[in-house]
């Protein structure tokens, strides 16, 4: 049995399915969360909290590293309290993007340091100066190296490194990727099964829709242009004139989840859908803002085209997910998503920079559902076969976090 400790401001976050399957193997589990309450059964969650805010006079290239730690002193200060009161950890396990794990090694000289990494900053081939829309930063390169410094310094403070996809991976300077495996947080594939009873109601509309019908979907976390929100819009006036019988789902709230926000401080969402509004038949676009997850699942059941579009970014989990109840995929052709989708086989794959290109692939699956049904059979495949929680993530995290052997799905970067 093995005392291991969690760190993630927002905790479960990526370590929702695992922490359970420790406690089930019979490990002890602590967390350390900036959440104040107790999130999961079984896990006791140590609430931290930064002494202070960013210093108004550090220089702007250094606010997140400042920020990182802060975060890592307090973290650490909340582990030495615990060791005093005699739970010293065998393993720790945690997200390294806030820098809370920076400051642990002086404190656990002694325990595993296991880093979950998701991105190191690229002042090219990233999302950074990707879409040309939004302007270029002729300080992105020095301000980029100056933001990856606490990233970097986590990977070597960490006895091993992970991170979720290759294209991740890949990020990282080759130093740093030596020492990283390639292990995805996992996909439940087994409970994310197709459903062609599947249906969901839009009470305001009064309207149901179900398995068969002509149901567009796109889904973020928030509406903005990292995602490829703009793009996705300018495509609906072809869609909607293409396919009388289509309705588009779009879920997403109007804040900023990644990027920046707009100059004018107008929501992103309000000013796309400002530029086609005039030539959408609104009734047949649904804006659903956030829905509950079992909900989300139901509206990925009846999709006829889900469309995910990102710039070079970490890859959302909605993208598996929709893979994995059977969705006909249209993503972006952009190195994360090139990464999981084949065109033609498991997926199609369109420029995320031509919206007639993705209005056109969206109306020809919604024209003839059969000719595509095959990449939807493929797209679940992929998903059970490469990012199935059970059979590849958990033993690749439990084989690191027990010291054992790493399995074949523990792939060095």
């Amino acid at each position: 049995m093995l005392k291991i400790l969690l760190v993630h401001q927002n905790f479960p976050g990526q370590f929702r399915g695992l922490t359970p399957a420790l406690l089930q193997a019979g490990h002890q589990v602590r967390a350390i969360s900036m959440r104040p309450e107790k999130v999961l059964a079984g896990v006791t969650n140590f609430h931290y909290k930064p002494s202070r805010g960013s210093s108004e006079t550090v220089h702007p290239w250094l606010v997140s590293t400042e920020s990182a730690v802060l975060r890592a002193e307090a973290v650490s200060a909340r582990v030495q309290q615990m060791v005093r009161e005699g739970w010293v950890p065998d393993v720790v396990l945690g997200h390294t993007g806030w820098g809370e794990m920076l400051l642990l090694r002086p404190v656990l000289p002694h325990a595993r340091l296991l880093g979950l990494h998701e991105l190191y900053y690229q002042a090219s081939g990233g999302d950074v100066g990707f879409d040309p829309e939004f302007g270029k930063d002729p300080d992105a390169p020095r301000r980029l190296q100056v933001r990856n410094l606490h990233l970097g310094a986590s990977v070597l403070a960490c006895d091993e490194a992970i991170v979720p996809t290759h294209w991740q991976a890949s990020c990282f300077p080759p130093l740093l990727r030596e020492r990283m495996h390639v292990i995805h947080d996992g996909i439940r594939t087994d409970e994310l099964q197709p459903d062609a009873s599947a249906w969901i109601s839009l009470n305001r509309e009064g309207l149901r829709l179900s398995h068969g019908d002509e149901v567009v979907t796109f889904i973020n976390r928030n509406l903005e242009p990292m995602r490829g929100y703009h793009q996705f819009m300018r495509a609906l006036p072809q869609i909607l004139a293409d396919r009388p019988r289509a309705h588009v789902v779009i879920v997403g709230g109007d804040q900023v989840s990644y990027g920046t926000r707009h100059a004018s401080g107008e929501s992103y969402k309000k000013i796309f859908l400002n530029e086609v509004r005039d030539r959408l038949d609104l009734s047949r676009v649904h804006f659903v803002n956030r829905v509950p997850y079992q909900v989300l699942l139901s509206l990925l059941r009846v999709s006829a085209a889900h469309v995910y579009l990102t710039v070079p970014f970490v890859l959302s989990w909605s993208m598996l997910e929709a893979m994995s109840v059977g969705a006909l995929v249209i993503g972006s052709d952009t190195a994360p998503v090139r990464e999981v989708i084949e065109h033609g086989h498991n997926g199609l794959l369109v420029d995320f920079f031509r919206p007639d290109q993705i209005a056109s692939a969206v109306c020809q699956a919604l024209a003839d559902p059969q000719a595509h049904a095959h990449l939807r059979v493929a797209a679940r495949q992929t998903v059970v076969d490469r990012y199935d929680f059970h059979t590849r993530s958990l033993p690749a995290y439990m084989a690191l976090i027990e010291g054992r052997e790493a399995l074949t799905t523990n792939e060095r970067g």
